[in-house]
Order: structure tokens, then sequence, then C-alpha cells
């Protein structure tokens, strides 16, 4: 059966989503022991969320990329999962979208959350031929991410590693064992009917 091109996959129960980040273990390190994100996490800077694994994979290098070494998995709550995408605009002008520039310029100056589609990627980190939904959370979105959605924090990066090696020894099949189950996420029409191009 054939992926839809613009569907949000994602791990999540039947209150929580989860979502990665990779960061520096001086950030990584203390956000997963504490299950909170530390006072130097800049609230003011715009703070981008996966909910595809292997998309993170293909961003951080399997965790190989300086400043990238701790991969995190956050799991925050659907109902502010849901918050962000009411809440998000597409990070690029889509004609089929919204009727002129100018309005997508207005609608994203005030929007807190960007959304971004991005190819999502096989074990080997090459494209594939459906997107992967990423979110770029700013000011209140950002703020209500690290204190109040966040619900725990994990840090994967031994995981990360395992399948890493699997990978790179070729034995696929271990190594897709071991990825987080991502489902397809049961996001009401008219929440992503904007965020699609």
């Amino acid at each position: 059966m054939q992926q839809p091109q613009h569907e949000i996959r994602a791990s999540r129960t039947e209150s929580t989503v989860t979502v990665y980040q990779a960061y520096r273990p001086q950030i990584g390190g203390p956000a997963a022991r504490t299950g909170r994100f530390p006072a130097t996490w800049k609230r003011d800077r715009m703070t981008w969320i996966k909910p595809s694994f292997l998309w993170m994979m293909y961003r951080c290098g399997w965790a190989t990329k300086e400043g990238q070494e701790t991969v995190l998995a956050v799991e925050i709550s659907r109902e502010g999962f849901e918050w962000a995408l009411r809440n998000a605009c597409l990070s690029s002008y889509k004609p089929g979208v919204h009727p002129d520039r100018a309005a997508w310029q207005r609608e994203l100056k005030g929007s807190p959350t960007r959304v971004q589609w991005d190819p999502e990627r096989d074990l080997h980190l090459r494209p594939l031929p459906y997107r992967s939904l990423q979110l770029g959370l700013s000011g209140e979105a950002a703020r209500r991410y690290a204190d109040e959605w966040t619900v725990a924090i994990r840090d994967v990066t031994p995981l990360v590693h395992e399948i890493h090696a699997l990978v790179r020894d070729d034995d696929l099949d271990s190594a897709r064992g071991l990825l987080p189950r991502e489902e397809p996420y049961p996001a009401a029409e008219g929440l992503l009917r904007s965020l699609r191009p």
C-alpha cells in the first residue's frame, strides 16, 4: 500500500506523542536525567521537533554530528502537540494553500509554530518518496513545549548507536526490529488542511 505523501507518523500513546531532538551532552544529559530542559536551554529560540526517528538520524548523522551527539526522545502531551499544529503555518509559501505571498508572510509572522515536510528516510538515510513532519516551535510554543507539554525525556543515544552498528553490518532486519514503532497520527482532518502543500 502506498504511503500518503503528507501524513504524520509517530510513536504515541492515548495521551502522548514522542518527538526527537539532538543536543550537545551538556544539554541532553541533564534533560534526560531530570526529565526537564535545563536553564541553559534557550526558550526564546526556535527549536525543531521531529516525530520521525529516521529523519532525526538523517539530521544528526546517527548522533555523530557536532552539537548533536545526544539524541533525546521527548514525550509530549497530545494536547500540546495538537495546539502546535493548530497554531502552525507552513514554513514556505505554497500558492495552493495561501492566497498570495503577502498573506503567507502575515500568517507566518503571527504563528508560533512552523511546519515543514521533508522526505522521510530509510535505514541508509536515503530519501523516500513520501514526507515526514518537522515542527518548528518559537515564542509561546517553545516555552509551552519546555515547561508544560513535556511529560518525559529519555536519552536514546545507546539505541541510536546499536541500530547504526547493525546498519553498518548490513543486518537490516535486526536494525528494523529495533526502530521505534511509528503509526499514522489520528489528527482531525481540519487540523492539517492548511498544513499540507
